[in-house]
């Protein structure tokens, strides 16, 4: 193995403690008989250990070697990937036959017999791991598209006749996908490492797997959200949106429905939170030449009167000296239409504690909400839709109750549970299904 993995030229930059480096010295460890058998075999598991813990985030099956592979492929930023993902493959070139090369390595490893050194070892688990039966999972527990793509990929690779169909196959999905963690996943959070250090993308790996259909309600809500989205998938002119209204309505779950409608056609969402919008001109720098469009969400978002983090906010979404890119807007839900809290002094222009003119910080305050091109307000149901909810719901999640028992119970429910919303509604039927699942 060690052998094959030393050739890789385009793919080299595998990491000093990637699973497939560490198995390659482990492999010329062994044919050279530098350490103690029990060392090996421990060295090996904890790796092992590694492709598991994979397979699981991302719900690999089957042959987890070969989806470990081909999510090593399509998760590598090279020169060579990052130029498919923007133009595709050139048909010429001598990059294309320095990649072919490194398929042809792949496709060995792909085909890697691992017989010797279990029988030498004593072991199964390479043989267990090609041959692997995942327990069961809860849709959000992990990523189904990126298990779908990696495992439909992994098929077509182990197929493949020779490096020639595996550079097809690769490109193809650098193409229409992407490249590395942005390729791969849909929403993304974000993480300094240390003062001053670099700043990391980190995948949500249990994104939320709803769908707009989901939604009971707010009809003429998400048809404002859609046409936005749509116009900014299909590189048209699009604004920054604001969801404002009740707790509990779905302005972020609506976020995430569109999220999750949009992903194949190059959405992705990165989620950030107050205290770090002064990493936002170093996120942007980081993703704005990618071939993909990018929601940055800020959920829940307010400022109290002495914070000052919306200054930076402002900066971002207009007014800077750079231009915000073109493939990348800002979502954000709030309880408040105004997003900065503001006092009746604010509106005093004749108060006498500091600041000659107040209305000045006034209307600073106010300019932030008007920066969003699109504002949807989400408002509490009255009582008829939130039974429709509460009835769509409990028909979804398979609740077999009489309607007028339900509605009864429901109504009980919100009266102990802080009022009608769609938030309740749901708490309501998960209730419900735990209520079913204890008795049978």
């Amino acid at each position: 193995m060690h052998k094959l993995v030393s050739k890789l030229l385009i793919y080299s930059n595998l990491g000093e403690d990637s699973i497939l480096t560490n198995l390659s010295g482990i492999f010329k460890s062994w044919e050279k008989g530098v350490d103690e058998k029990e060392e090996i075999i421990a060295r090996i598991y904890k790796e092992i250990k590694r492709i598991l813990d994979i397979s699981t985030a991302y719900g690999f099956d089957t042959n987890l070697w070969h989806n470990y592979l081909t999510f090593l492929l399509i998760s590598n930023e090279n020169s060579f990937s990052l130029t498919c993902e923007r133009t595709g493959a050139s048909e010429d070139g001598t990059v294309n036959y320095l990649a072919k090369q490194d398929f042809r390595i792949f496709k060995a490893l792909f085909d890697f017999d691992f017989g010797p050194i279990e029988r030498a070892l004593g072991i199964d688990c390479f043989t267990t791991i090609c041959s692997y039966k995942a327990v069961a999972k809860r849709e959000r527990v992990y990523n189904r598209n990126v298990s779908e793509k990696v495992r439909e990929l992994s098929l077509k690779i182990a197929a493949a006749e020779g490096e020639e169909e595996i550079f097809r196959l690769v490109t193809d999905h650098y193409k229409r996908y992407g490249v590395g963690l942005f390729g791969v996943n849909r929403a993304f959070r974000i993480r300094r490492n240390g003062a001053g250090g670099r700043l990391d993308f980190v995948p949500i790996n249990n994104a939320d797997s709803i769908r707009l259909d989901d939604l009971v309600g707010y009809k003429i809500q998400k048809e404002q959200l859609v046409t936005n989205t749509r116009a900014f998938v299909e590189g048209k002119a699009a604004n920054n949106v604001l969801l404002y209204g009740d707790s509990g309505t779905g302005k972020s779950t609506s976020v995430r429905a569109v999220l999750n409608e949009y992903y194949d056609k190059g959405l992705r969402m990165i989620e950030i939170y107050k205290h770090q919008f002064r990493d936002l001109s170093d996120v942007i720098a980081q993703i704005k030449d990618r071939n993909y469009f990018f929601i940055i969400f800020i959920d829940d978002l307010s400022f109290e009167e002495h914070e000052v983090e919306y200054k930076f906010l402002k900066a971002v979404i207009e007014g800077g000296v750079e231009s915000r890119p073109d493939n990348i807007l800002i979502y954000a839900t709030s309880n408040r239409r105004h997003l900065i809290k503001e006092t009746w002094n604010d509106r005093n222009d004749m108060e006498f504690n500091g600041e000659i003119h107040r209305s000045d910080t006034m209307e600073e305050k106010l300019s932030l909400s008007a920066r969003f091109g699109v504002l949807i307000n989400y408002s509490i149901p009255n009582r008829q839709e939130y039974h429709e909810i509460v009835e769509a719901l409990a028909a979804k999640q398979g609740i077999k109750m009489e309607r007028d028992k339900l509605l009864l119970a429901a109504n009980t429910w919100e009266l102990r549970h802080g009022g009608v919303s769609g938030r309740t509604a749901q708490q309501f039927i998960n209730y419900l299904e735990g209520e079913q699942d204890t008795n049978g």
